[in-house]
């Protein structure tokens, strides 16, 4: 357990920059010409921009903002995907991250089998997931699925099981990006239920959402970003009237 007051999660001026190829040579003549006249054919994108905050353990917090604006990038360097170009990260304690469906599944495996293998990889033994795996496959409710190849899996039944794993499994911190959206309404809700249990138990929750009504009912804080920089740090409701206002304000500017 985290002491009381603790900070789970720290980002430190943190910069994650991409090469993005601007034009690929189809031919040798093309790729000599390029490199003679010294033409480069890539440029620096800059997806998260100096970005400094911190999460105490127990909070959950929304990352808000538009498609490409650098929220999935950060929730990415949370979970150790991405090696930032600058600045520091401190992660204290157990990660689950939810961040891709099939992302940690092995295609080819039954769900009951990556089951296993998710757990292996995450620290824990045999016997220990075997303990978990019917408490897992209930949650799932995915039925007779559970021994086919996840290849054969739908998008919800992807969410489903990842989300039963990654919730039964007991992390310090969980990252959702997004996945979410996939479910329907009734297993969304039962989701939601478990992460308010996880709440309780003073987990550390970073949620990825464009759903902006579940941000402020289920959020303790929010950070607005927007082209890679953080535009508004706060309680979540105000920060997601920031967003609201300023998309309204995009509208009629359009018009």
């Amino acid at each position: 357990m985290f002491p009381n007051g603790a900070t789970a999660i720290r980002l430190e001026n943190v910069t994650q920059r991409f090469r993005v190829i601007q034009e690929r040579p189809d031919t040798l003549r093309e790729l000599f010409s390029k490199f003679f006249r010294h033409q480069s054919s890539y440029h620096d994108f800059e997806a998260v921009k100096n970005a400094s905050f911190e999460v105490p353990q127990g909070q959950m917090l929304g990352l808000i903002g538009r498609n490409g604006s650098g929220k999935s990038t950060l929730l990415k360097i949370v979970a150790g995907v991405y090696r930032p170009t600058a600045g520091r990260v401190e992660v204290t304690g157990t990660v689950a991250p939810l961040i891709e469906l099939g992302a940690g599944f092995h295609h080819e495996l039954t769900g009951r089998e990556n089951i296993l293998l998710n757990g292996l990889l995450m620290g824990y033994s045999k016997r220990e997931m075997l303990e978990r795996e019917q408490r897992i496959i209930d949650f799932a409710e995915i039925g007779d699925f559970i021994d086919a190849p996840v290849k054969q899996y739908s998008s919800g039944m992807y969410m489903r099981l990842a989300f039963s794993v990654a919730t039964e499994v007991d992390p310090d911190i969980l990252l959702i990006d997004e996945i979410l959206a996939v479910g329907d309404a009734p297993f969304q809700q039962k989701c939601f239920e478990r992460i308010q249990n996880f709440r309780r138990a003073g987990k550390t929750i970073l949620f990825v959402s464009h759903a902006m009504n579940q941000v402020e009912e289920h959020c303790d804080r929010a950070i607005l970003i927007d082209k890679g920089s953080i535009m508004a740090d706060g309680p979540a409701h105000e920060v997601v009237e920031v967003y609201r206002s300023s998309m309204a304000m995009e509208v009629v500017g359009a018009h």
